[in-house]
């Protein structure tokens, strides 16, 4: 098994490494694209001596520090930085490199995941269904982002999780803690799930009769140990507690201001829009996040409708791809077209997944239901972009295989019932 799990493994990065070169990489070596580049920008200020400063920095900007964005990727790519340069051609082609191994990874845990919900052979298809997954290759090769981390520690988290419903060890649950503070500091948006998976585990062990509570707590302070330094941090840096990040105002308002045309307005966020560069350098970083809160939060107020149809169309379009078919949107988002129907039938074919496993075995669909559910809410109410979902792109190919498999044996079942009754009628 790990022999065709590493040959998988090693298929999966050497696609994905093919084709980095044809997104041309070096395109974030132009002042635009440095500029734009946040975990870059974060870890230019950590070489510098600055600590983590703001992904906004330009050379022209201020070097403030900021809680924009969490301490992991930011770091790790600062480690690039170190060997081969600032901003270098090396440096840029190692950060995707070691994305796409990270995506490559993912087939293991996907194959135990898999394996221990549907079997063997669900997960020998989820595991090569994800090496070839065109969101795996497109977004790990293209992507210069925390979310091929954040995918694979949510990926462990889960199986995990799996281990943890049938054993109250207190080490297993404690590791389990500290995934979670690795991944919430890569990506706050993950720790929506943390407790749900806990709360099933818990569950689980109380109905087997097993002890529960004292797992729960040492998963529990796992988590907090890990993340607590951040929050210490920030709270010395700003003199405010900030759980995770100090972002979410800038978030909401980018998703309502009033535009509608595409799921965001990114020429007026501070990386685009000098006007808005030169606020936040003048106000600094918490007044001017205050200040875009309450400016999204007025608009939503005084726009009640707008705001719960703009909501609707965020879900609908994280989930099909869809958003518009507005020529002038079109022509902002090209690959549009030829990806919603490609969207559509995956997350089609995942819940159909779900309804199977939901008659066959249903803890496990309201495992994957529940993560599906709950990770992509926040974006439906701030604003989506199409990477978000991309950590849930594993289990929603685990899902998918899983329906095509309980088709194919219904499919069976139906022609030996057929050919049975076709026998007794011919005797």
């Amino acid at each position: 098994m790990w022999h065709l799990l590493a040959v998988m493994v090693l298929a999966a990065l050497a696609v994905r490494l093919a084709i980095t070169p044809l997104r041309n990489f070096e395109n974030l070596m132009d002042a635009d694209h440095i500029h734009a580049w946040e975990p870059g920008n974060v870890a230019e200020a950590l070489l510098a001596g600055r600590g983590f400063g703001s992904p906004f920095a330009s050379p022209q900007a201020s070097a403030q520090l900021s809680a924009v964005m969490p301490p992991v990727y930011p770091l790790i790519v600062a480690v690039f930085f170190r060997f081969f340069g600032v901003h270098t051609p090396a440096s840029i082609f190692a950060v995707h490199a070691f994305n796409c191994l990270l995506n490559a990874l993912a087939c293991v845990p996907v194959f135990l995941i898999a394996r221990r919900s549907f079997g063997d052979r669900a997960a020998w298809w989820a595991a090569w269904a994800w090496a070839l997954s065109p969101y795996g290759i497109y977004f790990s090769a293209a992507w210069a982002w925390s979310t091929h981390l954040l995918l694979l520690c949510l990926c462990w988290l889960i199986y995990v999780a799996q281990k943890m419903e049938d054993s109250p060890r207190l080490w297993l649950w404690a590791g389990f803690g500290l995934l979670a503070g690795l991944a919430g500091l890569t990506e706050p948006s993950v720790l929506v799930v943390v407790p749900f998976l806990m709360a099933l585990a818990c569950w689980r062990l109380r109905m087997a009769g097993k002890r529960w509570l004292a797992p729960g707590a040492a998963a529990t302070l796992a988590l907090g140990a890990a993340i607590s330094p951040w929050m210490i941090r920030n709270a010395l840096v700003f003199h405010r507690f900030i759980p995770m990040r100090d972002s979410m105002g800038l978030e909401l308002w980018m998703g309502n201001n009033g535009y509608s045309l595409r799921w965001t307005s990114d020429q007026i966020h501070p990386l685009h829009n000098n006007v808005e560069l030169d606020a936040y350098n003048r106000m600094g970083e918490l007044a001017y996040m205050d200040w875009k809160a309450q400016e999204a939060k007025a608009y939503i107020r005084a726009h009640p409708a707008w705001y719960a149809r703009m909501c609707l169309r965020r879900a609908v379009y994280l989930w099909t791809g869809f958003w518009s078919l507005n020529r002038n949107y079109l022509a902002l988002e090209p690959t549009d077209l030829p990806n919603i129907p490609f969207a559509t039938a995956l997350s089609l074919l995942a819940l159909f997944g779900l309804a199977r496993a939901w008659h066959a075995r249903r803890f496990e669909a309201i495992r994957y239901g529940g993560v599906l559910f709950l990770f992509p809410l926040m974006y439906y109410f701030t604003h989506p972009e199409p990477y978000h979902l991309r950590p849930l792109d594993p289990l929603i190919v685990i899902m998918s295989c899983y329906a095509i498999l309980a088709w194919r044996e219904r499919v069976r079942e139906r022609a030996e019932a057929a050919a049975s009754v076709a026998a007794m009628q011919e005797a």
